[in-house]
């Protein structure tokens, strides 16, 4: 039985014992993280932070869930299996979107509100200072959503208000290239093969697929999704990925390899960011607009249960995920 008491239907293995790890959800108004038992689906806790925390990531010790405070101009770093607060990183300015170089050589921060890309040298979480700033990159306007290539080359970023998408070398911190792209793009997503990245427009109804294989991206498709296209989340299985349709109140399944929606679920009050259980079956989404987090069974393609958290829920995250590819 998975988290839900749900069967697998047609597994010849065992399903995976229900998570034992919190559930965290991030409340961009409140300046706090809610930390939600996985088994009750209650909150149980509420963590402050800093001002506005948008974004989560885990560190490369595996130890450490870093939590992005834009406003607070701070990170705040969290113990993953209890909800500890460890430390708190300040002067890291408007940090909105993080992510990780896959080598974990590089840690690199979107500065929505400060129109700014910055790339840091990870010295590693125990480290007096964890991050040494090597560049910072002038990326107008509201650079959003982050994307790190296989390799560690090259990180991908949508430009929100220009229309635009960015493309920077890692190792050089320069700039490959410039392109514009459709309505308010929001977050970037690099298929397992680093060939197709996928730009979800928050401003359209579609997400964009770019060949970034070549020395300038080439538009593949436009792919109809839903009002609102934003956020998006790997199914697990290095084929398909879920975009949350914002506006549309939905969220679509795309199939990486025909560029076509397979699949669409509910997902009410404002889908945003999205988490994906081991149990190959739970998918949670926040609820930006109704202040909830949503549990979707993406097999019977229904709203199961909705968890009461604070202010405009952005991030969320846990331990007892499945693959990010």
């Amino acid at each position: 039985m998975s988290l839900l008491g749900w069967a697998v239907p047609g597994s010849s293995t065992t399903p995976p014992p229900p998570p034992r790890r919190p559930i965290f959800v991030l409340n961009s108004q409140d300046a706090d993280v809610s930390v939600i038992d996985p088994v009750s689906y209650t909150v149980v806790q509420r963590v402050p932070t800093g001002k506005e925390p948008h974004h989560l990531y885990l560190a490369p010790d595996e130890k450490t869930l870093i939590v992005a405070n834009a406003t607070g101009n701070t990170l705040t770093f969290i113990d993953p299996t209890n909800a500890k607060v460890l430390r708190t990183l300040t002067d890291v300015v408007d940090p909105y979107h993080l992510r990780f170089s896959p080598d974990m050589q590089w840690f690199v921060t979107a500065a929505n509100r400060l129109n700014h890309i910055d790339i840091y040298r990870w010295q590693g979480a125990q480290a007096a200072q964890p991050l040494q700033l090597v560049k910072r990159i002038e990326a107008p306007r509201t650079p959003s959503h982050l994307a790190i290539d296989s390799k560690s080359r090259t990180v991908y970023a949508s430009l929100q208000d220009s229309d635009e998408l960015i493309a920077i070398d890692l190792a050089t911190q320069a700039v490959r290239w410039k392109v514009a792209v459709g309505k308010m793009p929001a977050d970037v997503f690099l298929t397992v093969d680093d060939r197709t990245l996928l730009v979800g427009l928050t401003g359209d109804s579609v997400v964009e697929a770019y060949d970034v294989s070549g020395p300038q991206p080439k538009l593949v498709k436009r792919i109809a999704t839903g009002k609102g296209a934003h956020a998006f989340r790997a199914r697990g299985d290095k084929r398909h990925v879920f975009v949350s349709n914002r506006v549309a109140n939905t969220i679509s399944l795309i199939d990486t390899q025909t560029l076509a929606v397979v699949a669409e679920y509910p997902a009410p009050g404002g889908p945003d960011c999205m988490e994906m259980l081991n149990d190959n079956r739970t998918l949670l989404v926040t609820s930006r607009w109704a202040r909830k987090l949503s549990v979707i069974d993406i097999q019977t393609r229904q709203v199961v249960k909705q968890v009461p958290v604070g202010r405009s829920p952005h991030g969320v995250w846990t331990l007892d995920h499945a693959p990010r590819q």
